[in-house]
């Protein structure tokens, strides 16, 4: 048996933080969406589990075995083992939840083989808060820590949609740490097109503040002319939605020659 899927790639869409709790975790809404790119993983049936890690970002990852990939296969029942190569193309501490994707990718791998127990989502929340949304990969709000999840009227699907960042890692605690406390308003209601042009990421100028170089890759999307552009997540990937592929790779092509440097991924919103 051999089973393939895709890690999607997150952003966030729109991503309002509410306060800090004193678990120390932060209370959020969020517009979730996800980018038909990311990791690719491959799997097929053996006497034991086994992970190899390949692909441009597979050596940031220090130790494969406590990679959250294997951390999803021990979780969920399956039978004998399954020897699972991760191509990771996504860079890691980049605001896109590539582990979470990851391991999102497991749990549709085991669910297509063998299914999944019912309490599959606590065993997701237990691997991260993200995971239990990674696992549908489908743009919804979440709440809570992101674990709580209510649907949105999802206008944005096909959307073109660029990736980039300036390959500098930013790790997601002390972008939430250097947060100001401040509550600055819940989500907007309305349609994922309604929200994502009124909201904002709350996260943005405490990532700008750690790493400067997340605004250069903002005023160069903007450049660009596109119908959305901003961080996503913690960062320090940043993201340009535009009305057509075309538009989309023109404006891939021109930052290429102007930041030759930078990490680029094109795809759609699913």
């Amino acid at each position: 048996m051999r089973l393939k899927e895709t890690a999607y790639a997150k952003i966030n869409l729109a991503l309002h933080l509410r306060r800090r709790r004193d678990d120390g975790y932060h209370e959020l809404e969020t517009l979730f969406a996800f980018v038909d790119a990311g990791d690719e993983l491959v799997a097929h049936t053996c006497e034991a589990d086994r992970l190899e890690v390949i692909g441009e970002f597979a050596v940031t990852l220090s130790d494969p075995f406590d990679n959250i990939v294997a951390k999803a296969l021990s979780t969920l029942p399956h039978h004998g083992g399954l020897c699972v190569t991760l191509e990771k193309n996504l860079p890691v501490a980049a605001g896109l939840g590539g582990g979470s994707a990851d391991a999102g990718a497991i749990f549709r791998m085991i669910r297509k083989a063998y299914g999944l127990p019912d309490d599959w989502r606590a065993r997701a929340a237990r691997l991260g808060a993200d995971v239990p949304a990674c696992v549908d990969s489908t743009t919804h709000i979440g709440r809570g820590v992101g674990e709580q999840r209510d649907e949105v009227d999802n206008d944005l699907a096909g959307m073109a949609c660029l990736l980039v960042n300036p390959r500098v890692p930013l790790s997601t605690g002390p972008v939430f740490k250097a947060w100001d406390g401040r509550d600055r308003g819940e989500l907007p209601s309305g349609t994922a097109r309604e929200i994502a042009l009124a909201g904002r990421n709350d996260l943005r100028d405490p990532a700008i503040s750690l790493c400067p170089g997340i605004a250069q890759v903002l005023v160069r999307l903007e450049e660009t002319s596109p119908w959305m552009a901003e961080m996503s997540g913690s960062g320090a990937t940043c993201f340009a939605l535009y009305e057509t592929r075309a538009a989309r790779d023109e404006a891939a092509g021109r930052l290429a020659k102007l930041e030759p440097g930078w990490w680029q991924m094109l795809g759609c919103l699913r």
